[in-house]
């Protein structure tokens, strides 16, 4: 099944593509290849989730968080490619944890994204992953995820 019918049969609507917030673009393409720009769990109104991991907030709402910013990178990819009918394997994926120094659930945290990616590719959709704490995000976002996408 292709990923757009899979999408439409999930009920999965994609928000409009993030505009970046400084001097970058959101993806390129190069020997084959999609390279995305890093993302953050962004609403469709242009607000975002804000958070700490492990300091008030859940690993149920860093996955929700996680997902968001798939949708994110799944609308940039539509976005780059026209279709997700163009998406062979995501590749890779770095997911980046806002989190407390105890906290060590960024592996769950981050399946929020790669869940999502498999629910649409299927196992074409199970990349190459790690998922990192980090100190600090841009604008108190508790998740940041960047992908490489092999394009058909």
């Amino acid at each position: 099944m292709s990923a757009e019918k899979r999408l439409a049969e999930l009920g999965i609507e994609l928000p409009t593509p993030p505009k970046p917030m400084a001097n970058y673009v959101p993806w390129r393409i190069g020997g084959g290849l999609l390279f995305l720009s890093g993302v953050g769990p962004r609403r469709a109104d242009g607000s975002s989730i804000t958070g700490i991991l492990g300091a008030g907030m859940s690993v149920q709402e860093g996955y929700a968080a996680a997902r968001l910013c798939g949708l994110n990178l799944l609308a940039n990819m539509k976005n780059a490619l026209g279709t997700l009918d163009r998406v062979d394997t995501i590749l890779k994926v770095l997911g980046m944890v806002r989190a407390t120094p105890d906290f060590g659930e960024q592996p769950e945290v981050i399946n929020g994204c790669t869940d999502l990616f498999v629910e649409v590719f299927g196992d074409p959709g199970r990349p190459a992953r790690s998922a990192v704490g980090m100190g600090s995000l841009p604008r108190g976002i508790p998740v940041e995820i960047e992908a490489v996408v092999l394009i058909r």
